[in-house]
């Protein structure tokens, strides 16, 4: 591949921010005429051909044929070129790491789902998830001198443009993407915030359709959100926008993992559901996890998903819960945002219905009618995918935005 795009990049010229443009164009649309490019470019005609026709020798662009059209003659259709390079995406879970691999089209090449990894905050675990993200790498058929970006998702406070996670792996004062690059090989390594990835590849490759300003609810362990307006990733000034889940709702004394009581976590999360099931059934409540709690052997929270899933009826009764009172803040989020689309995702997300009806009624009840019509609610498509998927998406996208 000629990298001189890529030096060029570093650089920062003129010639180089425009065919960041154009690749972020391909990116968006996945194809277009030259025409139709130099509109959405505003961009002569001439010079726009000039550019494509020198990424097009440099093997960033393809020239897919003529496009058939109603009289005249037919013009050219253009896209990126999908060998030209890959990107690789890590979604660290608490018990386990997804990591796909994908090539410079976007299209998959290879995934990995529910490799067994301890999510600690420690440099041993730091170090182990290197090693499985190099492993990964080893196995891969494609150039390896071809794999140009690596995207890691960090769950908590992570600012993306400067490479600082600062809830978890914060061992140093260098960035944690400059250290990452170091032990995986030099490879160009950027982090994001996990919630942030999941809405990122759901907007791209999941139920998104057209709509351009959206609100995703990531309901797992914890509890966050990600924002799009107008078609582009909110982060907020540092990267930190989205704590949903630490809005202070309740005054139940009860200590959230950011150290601050009452927080809306604490009462709607896949935690707070965890925490309820064990009370309920020391209290007397059956459930077929009611052994296991008895016993006090692990419990996991996709454990409680399947459970619900089987029409246990204290799970059901406990999703069915959370999903009400999330539903109340989510209809003060449409107030704010008056979004073209809500969408439910996470693990506590494969509930499925159960989730969703309570969310849903709950929206309608305490939302203005005016407002919440233009929302669509609806449950994520990627499923546990959106995560791995979207930090593959960004994995490539960091390359080539914008500043």
């Amino acid at each position: 591949m000629n990298t001189q795009l890529l030096q060029e990049i570093e650089k920062g010229t003129k010639s180089a921010l425009i065919k960041k443009n154009i690749i972020n164009y391909y990116i968006q649309s996945g194809s277009s005429t030259i025409t139709e490019l130099s509109k959405k470019l505003d961009l002569s005609i001439p010079t726009v051909t000039k550019f494509i026709s020198e990424m097009c020798e440099d093997g960033y662009i393809n020239d897919y044929g003529k496009l058939e059209t109603t009289g005249g003659r037919y013009p050219n259709l253009y896209g990126l070129n999908p060998e030209s390079g890959y990107f690789i995406g890590v979604d660290i879970k608490q018990s386990a790491i997804n990591i796909g691999l994908i090539n410079f089209k976007g299209d998959i090449v290879d995934l990995k789902m529910g490799i067994p990894y301890k999510m600690q905050n420690t440099p041993e675990a730091m170090n182990r998830l290197c090693e499985l993200i190099l492993s990964f790498i080893d196995k891969q058929s494609v150039n390896k001198d071809k794999i140009l970006n690596i995207n890691v998702n960090i769950s908590g406070r992570v600012n993306p443009e400067a490479g600082y996670s600062y809830s978890i792996f914060y061992f140093e004062e260098r960035p944690l993407a400059e250290i990452l690059s170091e032990k995986l090989n030099g490879y160009k390594v950027t982090i994001d915030n996990d919630t942030r990835a999941m809405t990122y590849g759901e907007y791209l490759s999941g139920c998104v359709n057209n709509e351009k300003n959206i609100i995703f609810v990531n309901i797992s362990w914890g509890l966050a959100i990600g924002i799009i307006i107008d078609g582009k990733v909110y982060t907020g000034k540092s990267g930190f926008a989205g704590e949903f889940g630490h809005m202070k709702i309740y005054d139940n004394e009860i200590l959230c993992h950011c150290g601050k009581k009452g927080c809306l976590e604490t009462e709607a999360s896949g935690s707070a559901m965890y925490r309820r099931l064990f009370e309920q059934i020391h209290n007397g409540a059956s459930s077929l996890l009611s052994k296991k709690v008895k016993k006090e052997e692990v419990v996991t929270l996709d454990e409680i998903i399947e459970a619900v899933n089987k029409e246990d009826v204290l799970c059901i009764d406990l999703v069915e819960e959370i999903g009400q009172k999330l539903g109340e803040q989510i209809a003060g989020l449409i107030n704010i945002f008056n979004p073209e689309m809500v969408i439910i995702g996470g693990t506590v997300s494969m509930t499925e219905d159960y989730i969703m009806e309570p969310v849903k009624t709950a929206i309608r009840k305490y939302s203005l009618n005016l407002v919440n019509k233009d929302s669509t609610i609806t449950v994520s498509k990627l499923k546990d995918r959106a995560g791995v998927i979207g930090a593959c998406l960004l994995a490539r996208t960091r390359l080539f935005e914008i500043h």
